[in-house]
């Protein structure tokens, strides 16, 4: 017999941030490194991204209003997202100390090049990114929503994924034949 849910939980200005975090959490997610700028980059480790379109080939990223990656990114007109695999947890957690060194620094301590269209480093190492040009950017409350519009794409060498779920880093074992389901 399933165990029962717990008890509802008003969301909107109701809920608790801390239980909505926990509730959010049980959504397990791919990790990704977003990147910008050109003189000076900026990075960040952020699970918000998802694949938008095809025709035209588009992606998305949210990003909290007051991080430095948000000005980046509106300045800059572009975006790349690089998608980590389970070997990259350092990469992620790297992006996502906010004590480490900003700008150009903060790139020393990780393998990148500069995309070929909008400068922002890519992680070559890393098992895809996406190089954006900014197509629109929408309100999303304490986020903005950028959409991008995909000017080039890369793939690093196949791997497992690194995930997040329930507050923590984990790793995604795919079966031996996954590549053959992909067409």
């Amino acid at each position: 017999m399933a165990k029962p849910m717990t008890a509802p939980v008003p969301a909107g200005a109701a809920a608790d941030p801390r239980e909505l975090r926990r509730v959010f959490g049980r959504f397990a997610t791919g990790i990704t490194v977003v990147t910008s700028g050109g003189d000076e980059p900026r990075g960040m480790t952020a699970n918000s991204f998802t694949s938008v379109s095809l025709d035209p080939p588009m992606v998305l990223v949210c990003v909290l209003r007051d991080a430095s990656m948000h000005e980046t990114i509106r300045d800059s007109g572009g975006f790349a997202v690089s998608v980590l695999s389970n070997r990259q947890e350092r990469v992620a957690r790297h992006f996502a100390n906010r004590d480490r060194p900003r700008g150009r620094a903060e790139f020393d301590a990780v393998d990148h090049i500069p995309g070929p269209r909008t400068g922002a480093p890519v992680l070559p190492d890393a098992l895809a990114w996406f190089e954006c040009s900014l197509a629109a950017v929408y309100d999303g409350g304490d986020h903005s929503i950028f959409l991008g519009e995909i000017v080039t794409v890369g793939r690093g060498p196949d791997q497992d994924a690194l995930l997040f779920y329930a507050g923590s880093y984990r790793r995604l074992e795919a079966p031996a034949d996954w590549r053959d389901h992909i067409p």
